[in-house]
């Protein structure tokens, strides 16, 4: 795919691939971070798009980007309530550690490859099944079961923990 042909589909599908995103995540700025990621994934994978497909293709990354930025914003969520929880009775010192701890958890997890980041997620903070999650993501369960195995050898290695 040319620049020019590519430059045409970016003009067309920008802002309602925005609207999209804004719709779903209700931040703008999030809505132009990720736009602006979708587009760049698609000029990565350009010479594989096809005309009659790059609509969809193009919203489905959009879609996969969104539910990346959800499933992040509710590992976060789930972790500050579980310190919350569970550090109330809790001495302060104990309380500064599991946040550092909480922290470093979030970094480590940002910093897995997106594919082992996903399942990750999916399983540990969405709850689901290697099955639902193979059926999510249209893989196959051995599949998860390798990016999962991935994902907690390089966080036991961040971590210097046991998961």
């Amino acid at each position: 795919m040319t620049r020019k042909a590519f430059k045409k589909i970016f003009d067309q599908y920008y802002e309602p691939i925005r609207n999209f995103l804004y719709f779903k995540l209700k931040d703008i700025d999030k809505a132009e971070d990720l736009t602006q990621d979708v587009f760049m994934k698609a000029w990565e994978k350009r010479n594989s798009i096809e005309n009659e497909t790059v609509k969809g293709y193009l919203f489905t990354i959009a879609t996969n980007l969104m539910r990346k930025e959800f499933n992040i914003q509710a590992a976060d969520k789930k972790v500050e309530l579980k310190i919350t929880d569970k550090t109330t009775s809790e001495t302060p010192g104990f309380e500064m550690e599991s946040k550092e701890f909480a922290e470093q958890l979030k970094i480590a997890i940002e910093g897995l490859p997106e594919k082992s980041q996903t399942v990750f997620l999916m399983s540990r903070m969405d709850k689901h099944t290697y099955p639902e999650i193979a059926k999510i993501l249209e893989i196959s369960v051995k599949t998860v079961e390798k990016r999962m195995s991935l994902a907690l050898a390089e966080l036991r290695e961040k971590l210097k923990i046991k998961i």
